[in-house]
């Protein structure tokens, strides 16, 4: 089979206690492997089989026909790109990514604020993203499995609101969730590799 479900960047109980080990199991053991599971059922004897996952989700982008490979190879993606957003380590940002926010969002307070307005107010199962574009950086909201990689933004951060990302741990409380993983577990080292 042609995709693979990547291995964690970090212990299943590496992001206690803001997201425990349980959750963890159930969302990248189950969760995450079903997406990269059926995407190989979907995509085996087609010409995708051989492609990246990006490369299938560029090609299948708004096509109706193909909406089960588009949501698995892009669910498949997203969760591998959150996990790697994701440090047990995390706090505030530095280096270029902390001097960009500055500028583009004029501090870090306000940025918090945007991120985490995006994520608790995206309407039903989606992300929530810290894009670059045009040598701007800015917040956008996704719902589903919608990708910025579908478009021209190069993700840098996410933050996974689907209700299996927190309800463990968090039942119906998605602010909390959202403001912890922001405080607390931002992998800035990591936005700060993808900016190049």
């Amino acid at each position: 089979m042609p995709f693979t479900l990547p291995p964690l960047p970090f212990a299943d109980d590496a992001l206690s206690p803001v997201i425990s080990a349980n959750t963890i199991g159930f969302h990248y053991g189950k969760h995450h492997k079903a997406y990269v599971d059926n995407l190989n059922k979907l995509s085996d004897g087609t010409e995708f089989a051989a492609l990246s996952l990006g490369e299938v989700i560029r090609k299948t982008a708004g096509q109706a026909d193909k909406a089960g490979l588009f949501n698995n190879a892009a669910q498949a993606w997203n969760h591998a790109f959150f996990w790697e957003s994701l440090s047990p380590k995390g706090g505030k940002p530095s280096g270029k990514i902390a001097d960009l926010i500055e500028r583009d969002f004029g501090s870090y307070d306000k940025f918090k604020a945007d991120f985490g307005a995006a994520a608790v107010t995206q309407f039903g199962s989606g992300w929530a993203w810290l894009v670059a574009e045009q040598g701007k950086l800015s917040v956008r909201k996704t719902g589903n499995a919608e990708t910025p990689i579908s478009g021209s933004a190069v993700p840098l951060l996410t933050i996974d609101v689907w209700e299996h990302a927190y309800y463990l741990d968090y039942q119906n409380r998605r602010a909390d969730y959202v403001a912890a993983v922001i405080d607390k577990l931002l992998n800035w080292d990591r936005a700060n590799e993808r900016l190049g």
